[in-house]
């Protein structure tokens, strides 16, 4: 078992790390979020281990802790002034760009031969994309203006769409694969689990509206900000609801509700980056980059197919929605980046239907790998060139 020291020197240099990259950032065409992920590979198991197994043994808590955050942060960009200015381009374009990748990964992948029920599975995974990701290359830009809020906005409900997609896609499978009884049963699964989340944040979200800030006067204190983060978090893992939904809905609900909401945003900021530095560099060391090696035809297809689709969907979007111009050409870009929720989708359907296990794992793992390091990069050029009119 790693000593007490070896512990606390790793924590110091990850934490130093993050100022490091963020410089490192500030002068290259490299997002801090690839350049921590990078470094997470090459002091990790495949590099030169040294990080300890217990910080891998535990990246399932850190990643569950920084989502929450992540979620609640996202969950602020929801109030009712964004709502009023740009809800017809969120609805529009984070719908569209979901239809639109489904269908030409779906497309695509039966194009090359690739049986109806891979096709299906890999078109409704392709939907979901990285909030942490994201949220990280906004806030590391000097661009704050009106398409970085429409993009976070956007993110926030984009795995929405990728968790009805997913269920309908399974519930098809099953259908097409005889085993489909005819009670819709991920349908349901889905709706429970977004429906549950959607309560939830509520439920949560009223009581913390009114209680923030009363310890001090205007000023919440961090741990107060947290608890609620974190009660929300738990209750939704125990009631097995998505928990990022869940924040994300209890975010909205404390931004439009209470009077001086700007305080645990502010709290959660705080530390919020802390979280992200470790979680992308445990990221990084849990990246299995011999999942490359199976990079075959399909995972090019997928690629292709998703990065056609986020784009074409969002320009189609935006054209609906009558959104600006730089808008259409740059919104699909900045959705690139993929990461956990396509993975946890690719187990969930690779137990459903074993037989597919190793094609949906190896194509989605060495894809998002690809989409986790690259993709960021494309969202922070993306943001660079359409956020040049739009800032205040």
């Amino acid at each position: 078992m790693e000593s007490p020291a070896q512990f606390i020197l790793t924590i110091g240099s990850i934490l130093l790390l993050g100022l490091f990259t963020s410089t490192i950032a500030r002068r290259t065409f490299l997002p801090r979020v690839t350049l921590l992920l990078i470094f997470g590979v090459i002091i990790g198991h495949q590099g030169f281990n040294l990080i300890p197994h217990v910080f891998a043994e535990r990246f399932d808590i850190v990643a569950d802790m920084t989502l929450l955050m992540v979620g609640f942060l996202l969950g602020e960009k929801l109030t009712k002034a964004t709502l009023k200015e740009s809800g017809a381009q969120i609805l529009w374009i984070s719908l569209c760009a979901a239809l639109a990748t489904t269908s030409l990964v779906h497309l695509g992948l039966m194009l090359f031969g690739f049986s109806i029920e891979i096709s299906i599975i890999l078109g409704c995974i392709a939907a979901a994309t990285a909030p942490a990701a994201i949220l990280d290359v906004v806030n590391e830009s000097n661009y704050k203006g009106k398409f970085s809020n429409l993009l976070l906005s956007i993110v926030a409900i984009d795995d929405i769409w990728a968790l009805i997609l997913f269920a309908v896609g399974i519930s098809l499978v099953k259908t097409l694969n005889g085993t489909n009884t005819g009670d819709v049963f991920f349908i349901y699964v889905a709706l429970k689990e977004i429906g549950g989340a959607l309560l939830l944040g509520i439920v949560i979200g009223l009581p913390a509206a009114f209680l923030t800030g009363r310890v001090k006067k205007g000023q919440p204190i961090l741990s107060e900000a947290l608890g609620i983060v974190f009660i929300c978090g738990g209750l939704a893992l125990w009631l097995d609801v998505s928990y990022l939904i869940a924040s994300m809905v209890m975010g909205a609900v404390v931004a439009n509700l209470a009077k001086h909401h700007e305080y645990p945003f502010h709290a959660i900021k705080g530390i919020e980056s802390t979280f992200m530095v470790v979680f992308f560099v445990l990221a990084g060391v849990s990246l299995e980059l011999s999942s490359l090696r199976d990079l075959g035809l399909i995972s090019v297809v997928y690629i292709i197919c998703r990065s056609l689709g986020k784009y074409l969907g969002s320009h189609l979007g935006s054209q609906i929605s009558h959104a600006d111009n730089l808008t259409k050409h740059w919104m699909g870009i900045a959705l690139l980046p993929q990461a956990g929720v396509a993975i946890g989708m690719a187990l969930v359907a690779s137990n459903q239907f074993p037989e597919y296990r190793q094609i949906l794992l190896s194509t989605v793992i060495s894809s998002t790998i690809f989409f986790e390091i690259i993709g960021p990069i494309f969202t922070r050029l993306a943001i660079k060139k359409a956020s040049v009119k739009n800032t205040p």
